[in-house]
């Protein structure tokens, strides 16, 4: 039994069920789980570790609900910059074809690293193209080696051009192959357990490049074994119009069809959907990943996520492809969705702490955790903290801690614990050679755009 004592925090935005800031507090961890939150003198005891947290505000671990590790290694490429979904997409797909297993591991562990250091403790990786023997394997063994929660999606693209696809013919997969793939990743490495830090999650791309039949067969794949499902819906325009011609339906329709809705179900994106399936989709409890910098970076949209959650949706934040969003800095993307609601809604369409929900509380309950996303007994131990006295924060959190969080620049974490280790500390990532990993990770994405 390892016990680690976080001790004395200024204050401890808990997230829980009455929704509590505490201050001058403690919190006390067996293991991979909190013991104990509570008042500094009624929860200070002896501890094999003891972390001092004064001067910090300490909040649950972000949990993001959709990204593409990968994309790390072709950020701001000249080609896509200036561009929608679609056109972004043809720009990418050569480059991302050159990948091997060495590139999946070192961008997932780039996009790892990144994250820790915003303040993320899990994530949900959305990878669908697997070129040259690369494998979900690759990105699992990576995570697990940075002690980082996990969603693995076995991704997959089936439908090429000449099958009036979007992607090229050879980035996609043969359908069976994905299936028994799939099988396979699911039997190896899922863990359905409480405090897992590894979960496989079934992840066809998007209804323009893998057929109905995929989607229907992941179905019942899926359910099967009890895994989620995950997918990119009405992200765009052009998808709708796409889903019209194709199929005769709209994006939300389509998911319909081919028994895509459910509590075990979560879409990417979600901007477009009609106002009686905004219903539809509260009523089957399916989840949104709400991913506002992609959206606003290539000019998809606002997700009306505020009717979403009140039709019965799950909502969760995500920082989206690195490639289209261009950083994994969870933090930043809660102050993005802020923003971009009281654009398009009002100054109280969306507040500080109603983000910060999304991105801990909102996102565990999209990906199916009701062991994460917030801080009380029983909870995992995934605990993040920010340095009150840093200069992003100067002036702001003095007045309310919690909201300068996103109101202000966001900040690196100075503090990452996840399932009770620590990870960050003095805003340091230990164990990794970050200079050394950025290094080969820029040498490979130089490879990569290069040819």
């Amino acid at each position: 039994m390892h016990t680690v004592l976080v001790r004395n925090a200024a204050a401890i935005a808990t997230f829980d069920d009455r929704d509590r800031v505490l201050h001058d507090a403690s919190i006390r961890i067996v293991d991979s789980c909190i013991e104990a939150i509570g008042p500094a003198d009624e929860v200070d005891a002896p501890a094999d570790e003891v972390i001092d947290a004064s001067g910090h505000v300490l909040v649950p671990g972000l949990v993001n609900t959709h990204h593409h590790f990968y994309q790390t290694l072709t950020r701001n490429v000249p080609a896509g910059q200036d561009v929608n979904l679609f056109n972004w997409l043809v720009a990418h797909y050569p480059i991302w074809a050159r990948m091997d297993a060495e590139a999946i591991d070192v961008s997932t562990r780039v996009a790892i690293a990144e994250l820790m250091l915003s303040g993320c403790t899990t994530a949900a990786d959305h990878t669908y193209m697997w070129p040259n023997g690369a494998r979900v394997d690759d990105q699992i063994h990576a995570a697990a080696e940075m002690g980082f929660r996990f969603h693995a999606a076995r991704g997959a693209m089936s439908v090429g051009e000449s099958q009036g696809g979007l992607p090229p013919d050879h980035a996609v997969e043969d359908e069976r192959f994905i299936l028994e793939d799939s099988q396979r990743v699911i039997e190896q490495f899922h863990d359905p357990g409480d405090y897992a830090m590894t979960r496989v999650v079934l992840a066809p791309c998007s209804p323009f490049s893998v057929s109905r039949a995929l989607m229907r067969e992941t179905t019942r794949l899926a359910r099967h074994y009890g895994v989620h499902m995950h997918t990119h819906l009405a992200e765009t325009l052009d998808e709708e119009y796409y889903c019209q011609e194709r199929f005769g339906l709209t994006p939300v329709e389509y998911a319909e069809d081919v028994e895509w809705v459910g509590d075990d179900v979560w879409f990417a994106h979600m901007v477009h959907p009609q106002e009686a399936e905004i219903a539809r989709l509260g009523q089957h409890r399916c989840g949104v990943a709400h991913c506002p910098s992609s959206n606003m970076r290539l000019a998809s949209g606002a997700a009306p996520i505020k009717p979403l959650q009140t039709a019965g949706a799950r909502v969760g934040l995500g920082v989206d492809g690195s490639a289209s969003n261009d950083c994994s800095h969870m933090l930043a993307e809660a102050r993005q969705a802020l923003l971009m609601h009281r654009l398009t809604g009002g100054p109280d369409a969306l507040t500080a702490r109603e983000a910060l929900r999304i991105a801990t509380r909102g996102g565990a309950e999209v990906l199916g955790r009701n062991d994460i996303g917030h801080l009380a007994p029983g909870m995992a131990a995934d605990i993040v903290g920010y340095r009150l006295d840093s200069l992003p924060l100067a002036g702001g959190a003095v007045h309310d801690p919690v909201a300068a969080l996103v109101f202000c620049m966001p900040p690196r974490v100075d503090l990452n614990i996840i399932n009770g280790r620590l990870k960050v500390h003095e805003g340091r990532l230990l164990g990794v050679d970050l200079p050394a990993l950025v290094r080969r990770h820029n040498a490979i994405a130089t490879d990569l755009v290069q040819g």
